[in-house]
């Protein structure tokens, strides 16, 4: 099972490696425009095989990239001084217009998958530039709030002291400031989270947790890139979850984004909603039965996305 990435920055070489470390796929090919960059990633991946999983791992170029099931992509620009947002977008959307064409020429058959920000707009501008070679938008996946959902998760599991995989709950929405934690929804090994926590007698969730937690999710990659100016171990490790998924043909339920005829109101969007994944792509959608005031908050979050999709 091959694996392709396109983009050896910090977050295609993150994902790179995390796919070694957990043993996804038999052989991985990173592919940048700076291949200088590519073959140092792939040589420095390559050398932790034996401490890993038996992965063969290269630099490569586009036609490399034949034969792959999935491919990765982390290609894009970073936001210059004085630049604004749709500048920004724009010259994203130049990048994509060349990178995903010439991904699907030698690997018409993979399954892609986005992870360039803002992930929601890039995601669709790469299913519209997949649409044109005839390749589905199921087919094209972005990494969507898949990482929000385990901060959340993880965030609400330490308050309650439940291991978080038991932790079922999801952030939707724009992977952004306005993305949506469906706290209705939450439950914890099956049981509600308000029984929960009358059952297991812990702190209580009262709305300054809440809040706390909502920030922590929401605010997280500020932090951290405040910090140590990137974020790539989450997001790395998250793409690697995906890839697992598609290669295993696992029909998991992810919060990834692809696009969507209504989200909440808006037509024609991408935003993360829970969606079946498997060997092929998208499955199914599973629009959540949500409170009104969490749909309200889904429907100005998809109308973000969709402005920003709009002045492009």
């Amino acid at each position: 099972m091959k694996i392709g990435v396109v983009g050896c920055g910090l977050v295609g070489a993150t994902a790179a490696y995390a796919l070694v470390m957990r043993g996804i796929g038999r052989e991985l090919v990173l592919v940048d425009k700076n291949m200088a960059r590519a073959q140092a990633e792939a040589s420095d991946i390559l050398h932790a095989v034996p401490f890993a999983h038996p992965l063969r791992v290269s630099a490569g170029d586009y036609p490399d990239l034949a034969g792959c099931r999935v491919v990765i992509v982390a290609a894009g620009v970073n936001q210059q001084p004085g630049e604004t947002r749709l500048q920004l977008l724009e010259r994203n959307a130049n990048v994509f217009r060349a990178v995903i064409p010439a991904i699907l020429q030698h690997a018409p058959e993979a399954v892609i998958v986005v992870a360039t920000n803002p992930v929601d707009v890039m995601t669709h501008l790469a299913a519209r530039f997949a649409a044109e070679v005839n390749v589905p938008s199921s087919r094209i996946i972005g990494s969507g709030t898949t990482l929000d959902t385990a901060r959340f998760r993880a965030l609400l599991g330490r308050h309650l002291g439940v291991d978080s995989y038991h932790i079922h709950g999801y952030v939707i929405g724009e992977h952004g400031d306005s993305e949506v934690l469906t706290w209705s929804l939450v439950s914890v090994g099956g049981i509600p989270l308000e029984e929960f926590t009358q059952l297991r007698h812990a702190a209580p969730l009262d709305d300054a947790v809440r809040q706390e937690i909502d920030t922590n999710v929401r605010r997280a990659a500020y932090s951290i890139i405040q910090g140590k100016s990137a974020t790539y171990y989450g997001i790395g490790s998250a793409l690697a979850r995906i890839v697992d998924v598609i290669l295993r043909d696992q029909q998991a339920i992810l919060t990834v984004c692809t696009p969507v005829a209504d989200v909440a109101g808006v037509q024609d969007v991408t935003v993360a909603l829970p969606h079946l994944v498997g060997g092929s792509g998208i499955l199914a959608t599973f629009p959540p039965p949500i409170d009104n005031v969490e749909q309200a908050a889904l429907h100005a979050s998809a109308a973000t996305v969709r402005s920003a999709i709009d002045q492009l």
